[in-house]
């Protein structure tokens, strides 16, 4: 027998063993030996090594059962990780939190689990109880009325902890007053009553009141201008060039600014404002005869933050069970009053072209004194603007900015004049749609004022809301927060006319009196009471803007007033004929057949502030809908005025209005 016939009588071979390629010929060579049965009789092998196809079999066998393995385990974790994704929005944090401190979990499984599924732990307090008795005596004393007991009210113009910029002011130039909507609110001394106080008139006595409040300060909106873009810009070339004199500090400046949320003296700013407003109307609450108060706001995180912070400084902490928070959807598909851009394509002029042209007036120079302090890098009119709003940002959010002793007090006003074009044009007397995007509040302000429910949904309003539960109309205090935007909105809706007295903004130069300035008007935290009063037996009106009391002779029937009163009864009738004289189909550009805008020639897409992501096409709700529906895409996404809650932002324009909040090239 060859050597290389391998095969003996009782080998139990396989039937692959045997098998040789169907093209075989006959002088082809048999298969070669193989090791173990060269190796049988002990004669030593010479041959190349070539597996047996038994052996071959079964290394193929285990390969395929290792690729099965593999192929199962993989199958596990794609099945097993959704799962655990599943549970954990089934459950909630809460829920996963109580699975990883399972004391029988193996202390890798939590390790694991800790590191696809990281949770923030929830603060375990158990060793550190707050009520543990022994409070004291805890009289409740009554409560305040400074708005009628007091013979003059402070002047609100509180900053702290903030550092204002002072290198570049004199006689008294506040700088920090100048940043338009990103100003922090003050006291204003006047809208054109300059010897009229806020305080209740002696012969009138406080019924009702409507509070209106924009968020406190918040970082700049995610819109990709304004100074997250400069930041890039700068430090993406950083290698190529080198800052000297007032701009050194670029040299080693990073951007630290987080986006949209509130800062820390934005949450300040709202719990000062709860407090001065318990201090003010504390008395109010006397007349809920047990009610909670309902107060309104939105679901984005500065809204709802704003919110809470307002009624920790009003009611005290904790504040939850003296109030009732109705949080309503900030969103595309949702009609909200307080955030309307989202229900209402806006149409209006191209104010982009308005700022460009003022930017290259009251920057020039600043470009030019700045391109001399930084060498490698082409220094544009457009970085010089962001440097302004970057010191706003950086101050309210971090205290103190060097960015802003690089500019004169005459770039300083210039800057606040930018913001007084944006808004005019984009968001207020000069932007055509202003009155149908405001009229969803003024509806539900004047339903509150004639105690008279709402019937018909045809604006922004959500009807979902409008029950006796969520929308009272018997209760003396109302308090809704919004973005700035809302308050642009408000003067055209209303008739507001005295501060449109000097009217269109000019592009080439600053008035020398204007009756339009933004820092006046939608400062972070700006507020607006809408007063109830009886004086002399008789039902008026007033309003309070951040402090000053507004004239209100452009409201038909409302004379002129020493106290900016006017009768209640000619305030509501002068409403409802402004309700009624705006047709939102129209002015929204809606097409109900085709669900689709009206486009009118030469119509430019506003960019709502904040600047507007808040563009959407409007869908008018039928009787009791709230949803939006078949919304088309967004056009004009708006460019925040950070370059804007509400202030649309949605958004976070050129004016970082919030309309996030219409966040002017900066939601509220």
């Amino acid at each position: 027998m060859s050597k290389y016939e391998h095969h003996l009588p009782g080998d139990p071979l396989a039937e692959e063993d045997y098998e040789l390629s169907t093209a075989s010929q006959s002088s082809d060579p048999l298969l070669p030996s193989y090791d173990d049965h060269n190796n049988l009789h002990g004669q030593q092998n010479d041959k190349p090594y070539f597996p047996s196809p038994h052996r071959q079999l079964q290394i193929n066998r285990k390969r395929s059962q290792f690729r099965k393995f593999l192929s199962c385990f993989c199958l596990s974790l794609i099945i097993v990780l959704p799962s655990l994704g599943l549970l954990g929005c089934y459950f909630g944090k809460d829920g996963l939190a109580k699975v990883k401190n399972w004391d029988q979990i193996p202390p890798d499984v939590k390790d694991w689990l800790d590191e696809i599924l990281p949770l923030k732990q929830k603060a375990d307090h158990g060793a550190f109880p707050t009520d543990i008795g022994y409070a004291g005596p805890t009289p409740t004393g009554a409560e305040a009325a400074l708005i009628a007991t007091a013979p003059a009210l402070p002047m609100y113009n509180n900053i702290n902890p903030l550092v204002p910029p002072t290198e570049k002011s004199k006689n008294g130039f506040n700088i920090i007053q100048h940043w338009g909507n990103l100003s922090p609110f003050y006291s204003v001394s006047s809208h054109g009553l300059p010897e009229t106080s806020s305080l209740i008139p002696e012969q009138c006595e406080l019924e009702q009141m409507h509070w209106l409040q924009r968020h406190g300060a918040r970082y700049p909106t995610s819109y990709p201008e304004g100074p997250s873009a400069f930041a890039s810009r700068i430090t993406n070339t950083r290698s190529n060039w080198k800052a000297k004199g007032d701009l050194k500090f670029l040299n080693d400046w990073e951007y630290l600014l987080a986006s949209e949320i509130l800062t820390p003296f934005g949450r300040s700013q709202l719990f000062n404002l709860g407090v001065s407003a318990r201090v003010k109307y504390g008395s109010l609450l006397n007349k809920m005869k047990g009610r909670l108060p309902v107060f309104r706001t939105e679901s984005q995180d500065r809204m709802l933050k704003s919110a809470q912070n307002f009624a920790a400084g009003f009611f005290g902490i904790p504040a939850e069970d003296q109030y009732n928070l109705e949080v309503s959807i900030e969103a595309p598909g949702f009609n909200n009053s307080l955030a309307p851009w989202n229900t209402c394509r806006a149409l209006g002029v191209d104010y982009k072209t308005k700022l460009a042209e003022w930017d290259n007036v009251f920057l020039k120079d600043a470009q030019k004194r700045l391109q001399g302090m930084i060498e490698g890098y082409e220094l544009t009119i457009k970085d010089a603007k962001d440097m302004m709003e970057t010191c706003a940002y950086e101050t309210v959010a971090l205290g103190y900015s060097s960015f802003c002793d690089l500019f004169t007090q005459k770039e300083w006003k210039g800057f606040e004049y930018r913001s007084d074009l944006y808004w005019w044009y984009a968001q207020s007397f000069g932007y055509a749609p202003a009155k149908a995007q405001g009229v969803g509040w003024l509806q539900e302000l004047t339903s509150r004022l004639t105690k008279t429910r709402l019937t018909e949904f045809n604006s922004t309003v959500n009807s979902t809301f409008h029950n006796d539960v969520q929308f009272p109309l018997n209760d003396p205090l109302y308090v809704d927060f919004c973005h700035d935007t809302q308050f642009a909105l408000m003067l055209p809706t209303m008739n507001l006319t005295t501060f449109a007295e000097t009217g269109d903004l000019p592009t080439d130069h600053i008035p020398k009196h204007r009756s339009f300035i933004a820092s006046k008007i939608m400062p972070f935290a700006t507020n607006l009471q809408v007063q109830v009063l009886t004086c002399s037996g008789e039902k008026k009106i007033r309003i309070i803007l951040n402090d000053a009391v507004v004239p209100l002779t452009g409201i038909k029937g409302c004379l002129e007033n020493d106290e900016g009163l006017c009768s209640f009864d000619e305030f509501v009738n002068s409403m409802k004929e402004l309700i009624g004289n705006i047709n939102f189909e129209k002015e929204c550009n809606y097409n109900p057949k085709s669900n689709e805008p009206i486009p009118q020639e030469g119509d430019v897409i506003a960019e709502v502030g904040d600047l507007n992501e808040h563009t959407a096409n409007k869908v008018i709700p039928e009787k009791g809908e709230d949803l939006v529906l078949d919304k088309q895409s967004s056009q004009g996404k708006a460019e925040e005025e950070d370059k804007d809650d509400g202030e649309p932002s949605k958004q976070d324009d050129d004016s970082d209005s919030d309309s996030d909040d219409s966040d002017s090239e900066d939601e509220d």
